[in-house]
């Protein structure tokens, strides 16, 4: 019945991943089309300065939620300790949380510098664009956001089901 009840609620996430994956490539067009406008409009250098700006912004995201899905596992983990862990073990963990908790802090000073090179990316585009144009970039980036978000979410909760099934699986004779 566990077994069952699992699968129903990973199945139900991997239709929600569909919908996510299919919202990400709606957006991924109205991002070319945005492109395709900026490009015209814009220095070659400016237009530069954009595109960077947006494979930086996906790429420092994924890091910054890779992180802190791997620091939440390992903290997981830390609860987990007991007097009957090994010391060796207990060591590795809080290597691993340091290493990791540093990294993301790391990260979080990346992305705070992305968010300034965003507002010197708006004001560029604030000189070509019209007011609801810069309105639907700024939309535009606010919806890839989520989308990053959302989609490492849904992979985070499919794993740990996938993982938890066959864990369930094992355990059965």
């Amino acid at each position: 019945e566990l077994m069952a009840s699992l699968q129903c609620r990973l199945e139900a996430l991997w239709e929600e991943q569909e919908l996510v994956l299919s919202e990400a490539r709606e957006c991924a067009r109205w991002g070319e089309e945005l492109a395709a406008v900026l490009q015209e409009l814009c220095q070659p250098k400016e237009f530069e300065r954009y595109l960077t700006f947006l494979g930086d912004l996906e790429k420092v995201l994924s890091l910054l939620l890779c992180l802190s899905s791997r620091l939440a596992r390992v903290q997981n983990a830390m609860s987990r300790v007991d007097s009957s862990t090994e010391a060796e073990e207990k060591q590795s963990l809080n290597e691993r949380h340091k290493l990791l908790s540093r990294q993301r802090e790391d990260a979080k000073d990346l992305k705070e510098n992305l968010d300034r090179r965003e507002r010197v990316v708006s004001g560029i585009l604030a000189k070509y664009l019209t007011e609801q144009q810069l309105q639907d970039y700024q939309h535009f980036v606010q919806v890839k956001t989520s989308l990053l978000i959302e989609q490492k979410d849904l992979e985070e909760q499919i794993k740990f089901f996938e993982e938890q099934l066959e864990n369930l699986d094992q355990s059965i004779p």
